[in-house]
């Protein structure tokens, strides 16, 4: 049974940065493409970034672009989001996300289209 597990959420101030982690078990980590989503109070799940199976495509929301950055380690099982000059805007819940795909290169921005979810990661910026 695929199991995925974030880690690194907490409260930093305006500007700061924080690394999520997600590490996957119960699936093959190197066929899945890999999906951060966030959802803050009273709002609707959104996409925030995406990285490919093969690690080599990458994708993110307008919101975050040139500020996040994410990554994977396919020998850990691991994604990651490096989130730098965070803003109160991104405080959410940050959940990460896998597709099963065929395509090495492909990242997906859809909620409906991930297979598996993450129990999340708080994240709280204070201004």
């Amino acid at each position: 049974q695929a199991e995925l597990v974030e880690s690194g959420g907490g409260l930093v101030q305006t500007g700061g940065s924080l690394r999520l982690s997600c590490v996957a078990s119960g699936l093959t980590f190197s066929t899945h493409a890999m999906g951060w989503f966030r959802q803050a109070p009273a709002k609707e799940r959104e996409f925030v970034a995406a990285v490919s199976r093969s690690g080599t495509s990458t994708s993110y929301a307008d919101s975050v672009k040139g500020r996040f950055t994410v990554s994977r380690d396919n020998a850990k099982n691991a994604v990651y989001l490096q989130m730098n000059g965070l803003k109160a805007e991104d405080t959410a819940v940050y959940y990460c996300a896998s597709h099963n795909t065929f395509t090495s290169s492909a990242t997906f921005n859809r909620l409906d289209e991930y297979d598996n979810w993450g129990q999340g990661a708080q994240v709280a910026v204070s201004s």
